[in-house]
């Protein structure tokens, strides 16, 4: 048994190979959420799998989200949270929650995290190196019936309008990998909470990554309960227009479409539920989420 197992080790091995060598020096940006940042078995895989990335020579770059963690913070200081178009109403006193969980207790987590496995981290917001810019962003919800398009201010909640890539490239260069909240700062000086899907496309685009690497709570993009993948742009619109994608899915996919449009090779939706979700779509023939490419 021990010898059969052995043999499947040195298989799996052989069959990273060929990706490590293809994607050694390639910078590769991962957004990290959902179940993979609150299971301690999935925080540790998470964790190796990102120090074991840069041992074989990829530059992983982290952006880390924290919705849940910052949910729970507000209900211990009794303050409700409340969403609009799935997007959290941020006042001045929810901002300074959501900087004390994002570029706090989380983010110095996932840095401690990955020096328990002997890799090098660093942890930024949006804040330090002049890395993120952003403006406010404002949600015109859909309805037709009215003459005048309802605008609705979410307060400090944010868009990206530029990534500086130099304090990144900085740490790349020394061989650390950047752990991003995704926090940014507007030209009024008001800091935004921004969506963690979107920093790490823009990071992405602006890094000329080899990949982006969206981490879920679910497979992938789904038809039928089957895993589509393999899939261009042109294919998610007609999906979305069918219904196939729908829900939390549509900005994901659109996150995936505008990295790629940007220049990023491929972008996945991958299962973070899964131990090893990373290496297991990288480093594997079959893979385990859904690519998407152009």
């Amino acid at each position: 048994m021990k010898a059969e197992q052995a043999l499947n080790t040195a298989k799996v091995l052989s069959e990273a190979l060929p990706y490590i060598q293809k994607f050694s020096g390639k910078t590769i940006v991962i957004k990290y959420g959902g179940n993979a940042m609150t299971e301690p078995t999935l925080k540790n895989s998470f964790a190796r799998d990102m120090v074991l990335l840069k041992q074989v020579g990829l530059q992983p770059i982290v952006v880390h989200g924290g919705g849940p963690q910052i949910g729970a913070l507000l209900e211990k200081l009794g303050k409700e949270s409340k969403f609009i178009s799935g997007m959290r109403v941020t006042d001045r006193e929810t901002m300074d929650v959501v900087e004390m969980v994002l570029g706090g207790k989380v983010n110095k987590e996932i840095v401690h995290l990955i020096s328990q496995q002997g890799g090098k981290a660093v942890g930024l917001s949006g804040k330090d190196g002049d890395l993120i810019h952003a403006e406010q962003l404002l949600v015109q919800p859909d309805a037709p019936e009215a003459d005048v398009p309802e605008i609705i201010d979410l307060g400090h909640v944010g868009s990206v309008t530029g990534i500086n890539p130099a304090v990144l490239n900085t740490f790349i260069a020394n061989d650390i990998i950047p752990v991003i909240a995704p926090i940014g700062v507007g030209e009024d000086g008001q800091t935004y909470n921004i969506n963690a899907d979107s920093v790490a496309a823009s990071i992405a685009s602006v890094m000329a990554s080899e990949k982006l690497i969206l981490l879920t709570n679910t497979a992938g993009v789904m038809q039928d309960d089957k895993l589509l993948t393999g899939l261009a742009p042109e294919t998610i619109q007609a999906l979305i227009a069918q219904g196939v994608i729908s829900g939390g899915m549509i900005p994901k996919v659109n996150c995936a479409i505008s990295a790629i449009q940007s220049g990023v090779h491929t972008a996945h939706i991958i299962d973070g539920r899964v131990e090893h979700a990373v290496l297991l779509e990288l480093f594997t023939d079959e893979g385990i989420g859904t690519l998407i490419g152009r």
